[in-house]
């Protein structure tokens, strides 16, 4: 007499319901965030959009493809460089990007910007560009990405260039650090203050608590752009 296979009965359903509710039971309160964080979608996309811009950030250096202050005369102004992997002919490449031409709008006599797409300039990454100090300590001269060309020749400009002729993408990168940095210690020295003033309001009680919450609510009725 042989055994009949064991489908998907409804003690099989209730055992692992029970082994479920067992795991929840015995789960650590770490576990539980976790569990309940990884089912929201949303969050779990905006850790990975958050960690990126830390990421920028703690990198910058390395990232940026240009120092925030140097400036690129003959592109004052310049749109976001176009990437190509398909040129003119129809022929597929590794990205690139075509020698940018400056002309004058005879009308509005305005600089305008064209693609010369008989020059082609590949996209390398890990390229020497100028030197730098990674957190003012590592000395390098690699960038993540760049043109293996000299800077006065063509400029890649992921975010254009502004009105001096600056690299928008290297100074949003820079500046990521800056604005990132500041909400981290906003953030951590909030959260020093309140341990303190909140232990010590529980803790001793009376005249001290009655001046801690009244200074909490003085502080929280300001309006929080000019606080």
């Amino acid at each position: 007499m042989t055994d009949e296979p064991r489908g998907a009965t409804g003690f099989d359903q209730q055992a692992a319901r029970e082994a479920a509710e067992e795991e929840v039971f015995i789960a650590t309160q770490w576990q539980l965030m976790w569990w309940k964080f990884r089912r929201h979608k949303m969050a779990m996309i905006s850790t990975i959009v958050v960690m990126a811009l830390y990421s920028v950030a703690l990198f910058c250096e390395f990232v940026a493809p240009y120092n925030p202050e140097q400036f690129f005369v003959q592109y004052r102004l310049t749109p976001p460089t176009r990437i190509h992997i398909r040129d003119a002919e129809g022929q597929w490449h590794m990205p690139f990007v075509y020698k940018i031409v400056r002309e004058r709008d005879p009308e509005t006599l305005q600089n305008l910007y064209v693609e010369d797409t008989t020059t082609r300039y590949p996209i390398g990454f890990l390229v020497r560009g100028e030197p730098y100090k990674l957190w003012g300590v590592i000395s390098s001269e690699r960038h993540l990405f760049g043109l293996q060309v000299a800077h006065a020749e063509q400029g890649i400009f992921l975010l254009g260039a502004d009105r001096m002729g600056r690299d928008l993408f290297s100074r949003v990168a820079f500046g990521a650090r800056l604005s990132l940095s500041i909400g981290l210690v906003g953030v951590f020295f909030s959260l020093i203050i309140g341990i303190l003033l909140g232990g010590a309001s529980g803790y001793y009680g009376g005249n001290l608590d009655n001046l801690i919450q009244r200074l909490i609510e003085f502080i929280r009725s300001i309006p929080s752009v000019p606080l």
